[in-house]
């Protein structure tokens, strides 16, 4: 693509210049590269490669990390270092896969996890397979960041102003929709870059002050790791929840081909290079990130740790205040980070299926619609732990851990019993248990928080 501008005030006949010196193998109309010049994902491709190394890390790095001591205090100390490990191991792997799948084909570039789908299993069956779950994991994880960013709000007030009269968490989550209401008219990927360096700087900061802090307050009197569970039933549910708490907590992969897609690319210079390079980088962050705050923060409280680390450690206020100031700027960045793909499904659809004219007002009335339905969702199901669990297992196993794992098979069909096919097997079958095993404890939790639970109280 040539240079390309991200106003969105300029007009679509503008942008039809924009794409005029595409390659020579481009069979795009006019038109059509015009169009794709317009939205979100295809808009730019002049990103660096510390672009994808802050968009992953945002993407990757959430919220979740503060529920990880928490996980492995259902877990126990042998399942959750292992499962924590290898799982970092395996969505590396499945990573690797997706960057170097991007452009697999010579001339073509899969710019969507959908697109890449249906390379893999046909026109309709990669819709129908990819679409469904990448929804799933994109809007669920903004449901699950608005809950969050309000309720870190809600935290802030809390601990800074003790005697101040109690609202609602309600309310805090509209505070922080609000902020979406202006940010999501950002055009594309590029442009919420600052948005997203500022959400990574964020992440590693406040899971730096959670183990730290951790440390500073020291192991618990009779600090105790058995597991939690009244009964052995409980304790079974409780395992499998944590199980999709570990999966939300490597949820990076939905997003990764679209962040690959703004990477500009040539045959001697292929994009698979600079964003395997963000990719590493990010994968250290994460590391220094989960492990110190899953395995200190278990060690100091052991199965007596909150299902948000931060609320464990109780002072000093101003250190915890400033962490939830730090959960709620990242979230904002991952917000965004995750809509942005959602927006370019609903723009592609009202723009190329039902020929909508590709302008600012369709942008506007559209992105203020997805933010206004995932703050809706948020104010009536606020099930954060519940969340986590039952979103980790249902959507984010299937394609972070084992639906690359299934297209690099199809498309690059490896040698049977080949190391290639045999490590892609065994990721699909660890894959599979993930699914089908923790929406159930996910499930349990938020049937259980549900029973007292009052709508928009």
């Amino acid at each position: 693509m040539g240079t390309q501008t991200t106003d969105d005030t300029k007009s679509f006949d503008d942008l039809k210049g924009a794409t005029a010196d595409a390659s020579s193998f481009d069979e795009r109309t006019e038109e059509q590269k015009a169009i794709d010049a317009w939205l979100p994902i295809t808009g730019s491709r002049n990103a660096k490669w510390w672009y994808a190394a802050f968009h992953n890390v945002t993407a990757m790095v959430g919220a979740g990390v503060l529920s990880l001591p928490y996980a492995m205090s259902n877990l126990g100390w042998g399942p959750g270092v292992v499962i924590l490990i290898l799982s970092w191991i395996i969505t590396l792997y499945t990573l690797w896969q997706m960057v170097e799948m991007h452009e697999m084909i010579p001339g073509k570039r899969f710019d969507r996890y959908h697109e890449l789908g249906q390379e893999a299993f046909g026109e309709k069956l990669g819709l129908y397979i990819v679409v469904p779950q990448q929804l799933i994991c994109e809007v669920g994880v903004d449901i699950v960041y608005m809950v969050t960013g309000g309720v870190s709000i809600r935290k802030i007030h809390k601990t800074l102003c003790e005697e101040c009269k109690e609202f609602k968490t309600t309310y805090f989550i509209m505070i922080f929709a609000s902020i979406h209401f202006v940010l999501s008219h950002l055009p594309n990927f590029n442009s919420i870059s600052g948005v997203s360096l500022a959400a990574a700087v964020m992440s590693l900061t406040y899971s730096t002050i959670a183990w730290t802090a951790s440390v500073n307050k020291g192991m618990q009197e009779n600090v105790e790791y058995g597991y939690n569970g009244k009964t052995p039933s409980e304790t079974t549910f409780n395992f499998l929840s944590a199980l999709g708490d570990v999966a939300f907590a490597y949820a990076g992969h939905n997003v990764v081909l679209e962040i690959q897609a703004t990477i500009p690319s040539t045959p001697e210079k292929p994009s698979k290079g600079p964003m395997w390079k963000g990719v590493v980088v990010a994968y250290v962050v994460v590391a220094l990130c989960y492990f110190p705050v899953a395995f200190l923060g278990y060690y100091m409280f052991g199965n007596q740790v909150a299902d948000n680390i931060l609320v464990s450690l109780h002072k000093p206020k101003w250190l915890i205040a400033a962490a939830n100031l730090f959960v709620v700027i990242h979230v904002i960045g991952s917000y965004q980070i995750y809509a942005m793909p959602v927006f370019d499904m609903m723009e592609t659809l009202l723009v190329k299926k039902l020929k909508f004219k590709p302008t600012w007002i369709l942008r506007f009335c559209t992105r203020n619609i997805y933010v206004a339905f995932t703050m809706f969702v948020a104010i009536t199901f606020p099930f954060f732990g519940g969340l986590l669990g039952f979103f980790g297992g249902l959507a984010f196993a299937p394609t972070t851990y084992f639906l690359p794992c299934i297209m690099w098979l199809a498309i690059c069909k490896p040698k049977r019993f080949s190391l290639s096919w045999c490590t892609n097997w065994i990721c699909i079958f660890l894959g599979l248990c993930l699914m089908i095993l923790s929406p159930i404890g996910g499930l349990y939790n938020i049937i259980k928080q549900a029973k007292d639970y009052k709508f928009y109280s």
